[in-house]
């Protein structure tokens, strides 16, 4: 009875979780593929379609460019076709290009030089960035910060921090000769650092104390799967002298921004070099499911505010997967461009189909494994619920 009480709140929330997944995606996918879009005009592309989803058209129009746009049936994606495109992944046409005319030509991607078509398929994944720096900036703005001074008020019987030598009053300076300014920014380098050794510095009566600590591996469930993070023990201040609350003007803003999403970055690469050497799971890899259930989770909890910052997240992750050098993605075509600009001349057709083929292959792999991850976590929480 309990299960189908658990089935039934999730029935009931489905509305909310597909619009907000819905709201999230097509914000960063727009962005991602207008992008391509404006950058390719400015070169002097024809762009002949820009979808916001894929499959059957539910309503669109045509500008007086000639460029049709669209919302189509399946909303997990969108694409820009330009002018020589077989479809919305750039791949060249090479019958259409053979008899095109000089008219057509001219307005062609395939025919555009090098640089052209190297920045035109950037510019997706650098409008993602921009998208959340932007975010990020606007929040620092318009909220500011509120932070904790990074002083300890009490340490965990037993915990890593308690060996390491941390005492209550402890003022954190600085990690790996990094200086830390909230207990926020120690909490960040020690989440990721589980079984590393760090160098800590704090103060302590008035004078600096060098500290070594190791944060212990720690496993914990998030809405993205089990997370493996480091943990020391330690409790911050609660102190109100403690508890300050940082103003931003414009250009520190900005900073702010630029600051936030480079921790996402970092983060990203930090956990995909972990997954290869075995030290973090592959419950993390997501799917559309899990987003939508990200999503509706941030909207009930977060409300609007939530789920920009959702919106600033999720568009550094398209960016950074769109970067990836697998043939069909942006990165995959910049990796060919960078095999052109080596060789003189762009690898042969027969070599691009191949490469396309293979880099198709990937991308539906990758789908499917974590399509069945977000299926398998959608299955224990409903388990969990119920129980």
């Amino acid at each position: 009875m309990e299960f189908l009480t658990a089935m039934g709140q999730a029935l009931t929330s489905l509305p909310v979780t597909l619009l907000a997944f819905l709201f999230v995606l097509t914000i960063v996918v727009f962005v991602h593929e207008f992008g391509h879009f404006i950058v390719g005009r400015w070169c002097g592309i024809g762009v002949t379609a820009f979808s916001i989803g894929f499959g059957r058209e539910l309503i669109g129009w045509t500008d007086r460019r000639g460029t049709r746009w669209k919302l189509s049936a399946i909303p997990l994606g969108g694409y820009v076709k330009f002018v020589g495109d077989v479809n919305g992944a750039s791949v060249p046409d090479p019958d259409a290009l053979s008899h095109m005319s000089a008219a057509e030509r001219a307005v062609s991607f395939h025919h555009q030089n090098l640089a052209k078509r190297a920045a035109t398929v950037a510019a997706g994944p650098i409008a993602n960035f921009l998208l959340a720096i932007a975010i990020f900036a606007g929040i620092a703005y318009v909220a500011g910060r509120t932070i904790l001074v990074p002083r300890i008020e009490a340490i965990q019987a037993g915990s890593a921090a308690e060996r390491a030598g941390f005492q209550p009053g402890d003022l954190v300076l600085s990690i790996n000769g990094r200086p830390i300014s909230s207990f926020t920014d120690m909490q960040r380098i020690v989440s990721a650092s589980a079984g590393e050794t760090l160098n800590v510095v704090v103060e302590r009566q008035g004078r600096q104390a060098p500290l070594t600590a190791t944060p212990d591996l720690k496993e914990q469930d998030t809405p993205f799967g089990k997370q493996r993070i480091g943990l020391l023990g330690l409790q911050a201040s609660r102190d109100k002298a403690d508890i300050k609350t940082i103003t931003y003007g414009p250009l520190g803003a900005l900073q702010a921004g630029v600051q936030e999403t480079w921790y996402v970055v970092e983060r990203t690469f930090d956990y995909l070099g972990k997954l290869i050497v075995g030290r973090e799971s592959t419950d993390q890899l997501s799917g559309p499911i899990r987003i939508a259930q990200v999503s509706g989770q941030v909207a009930h909890f977060g409300g609007l505010g939530g789920l920009i910052s959702l919106v600033a997240v999720l568009s550094v992750s398209i960016g950074l997967i769109n970067l990836f050098p697998i043939p069909l993605l942006d990165g995959g075509h910049l990796l060919f461009y960078a095999i052109e600009a080596v060789r003189g001349r762009p690898l042969s057709e027969r070599a691009q189909e191949i490469g396309f083929r293979i880099g198709l292959a990937i991308v539906v792999m990758l789908m499917l494994f974590a399509t069945w991850n977000d299926i398998v976590h959608l299955g224990a929480s409903f388990v969990a619920r119920g129980t």
